[in-house]
């Protein structure tokens, strides 16, 4: 039994939320799409690649490799595999950091949300109006370590929580028991809360998407199958996703991307399972590849895609 177990607070936020939303739109409006959000990006017309990676350089001698992730809507796992050299705790002042922030849209419909496990990380595709262009909205998370899997498929939001309460589910305080130290029958809302101040209940009991007392987390395997997210992020959409929205988790550990030119590109990811790539992911590229014209599928470089698969490291190559 995984440990979000919530009880709502009573709040009078109504008023402030709708002010707080009706602000937001009026930026937005005000700005245009060339202010949209970190992490927001319009679907491309052709292909199914959105954002760009790009490089930063540490301004601060106190920053964290972590505070570079959090700015840039990154994660932890994200970071890390983009930096594998770099000093988690240290990068130092004037070290170059690059910014995992490409994505290949999950090989799935996109409506609602979708949660990648593979690859750490959420997809919101918002309800627009007629004329509007569709627009996804992606961010890191934090889900389920080994033995407490986040579970896959299709489910809803069903209620979400403005400063729940956490009750430890019984494995919990079994495992505090044993170390001396048993919680208390419940967490208030407030800075020890793990919940966070935001929650977002899923039509599998006992599971949410929630944020966090340990931002620090986030891009881990580290929950007890629940989905974690920085306070920032669950806050932008808390009142963006209402209730009954569909929720598709799914773990697609290698995707296949094609950019505006038809060109292929190939994402691999460890899978949580540890299978591996199989045969699938390899036929379906070499599926992919059979619909190019003739001069591009020569191009394929077979080499690049069976690196890409046999690292695992989350780096959009291009295959061409």
């Amino acid at each position: 039994m995984n440990s979000c177990f919530v009880k709502p607070a009573a709040s009078g936020r109504l008023l402030r939320c709708v002010f707080m939303m009706a602000l937001w739109l009026v930026s937005f409006s005000a700005f245009g799409e060339t202010s949209r959000p970190l992490g927001h990006y319009l679907l491309p017309e052709t292909g199914n690649i959105v954002g760009e990676a790009y490089t930063v350089q540490v301004e601060n001698e106190e920053d964290t490799l972590l505070d570079i992730a959090h700015a840039h809507g990154v994660g932890y796992e994200e970071i890390r595999r983009a930096n594998p050299d770099t000093s988690l705790w240290v990068p130092g002042k004037g070290t170059k950091v690059q910014i995992p922030a490409q994505h290949i849209l999950p090989d799935v419909e996109r409506k609602g949300v979708v949660i990648n496990i593979a690859e750490l990380r959420l997809y919101y595709y918002p309800e627009v109006q007629e004329g509007e262009t569709p627009r996804v909205e992606t961010y890191p998370i934090g889900i389920g370590r080994d033995g407490f899997d986040t579970p896959l498929g299709i489910t809803k939001t069903t209620m979400r929580l403005e400063d729940p309460a956490w009750y430890p589910p019984e494995s919990v305080r079994q495992e505090a028991a044993e170390r001396g130290d048993p919680p208390p029958n419940v967490v208030p809302p407030g800075p020890d809360n793990p919940l966070g101040q935001h929650a977002i209940l899923l039509d599998i009991p006992g599971y949410l998407i929630h944020g966090t007392n340990q931002p620090d987390g986030i891009g881990m395997r580290a929950s007890r199958g629940c989905i974690r997210m920085h306070p920032d992020d669950i806050k932008a959409v808390f009142e963006q996703i209402p209730n009954g929205t569909q929720v598709n988790i799914i773990d697609e550990p290698v995707k296949l991307g094609w950019d505006a030119d038809h060109l292929p590109h190939l994402q691999a990811f460890t899978s949580l399972n540890e299978q591996g790539t199989n045969m699938n992911d390899l036929l379906d590229i070499v599926n992919y590849a059979d619909k190019l014209p003739e001069k591009k599928r020569s191009n394929i470089d077979y080499e690049v895609m069976q690196n890409a698969l046999r690292r695992g490291n989350g780096s959009i190559e291009p295959l061409i």
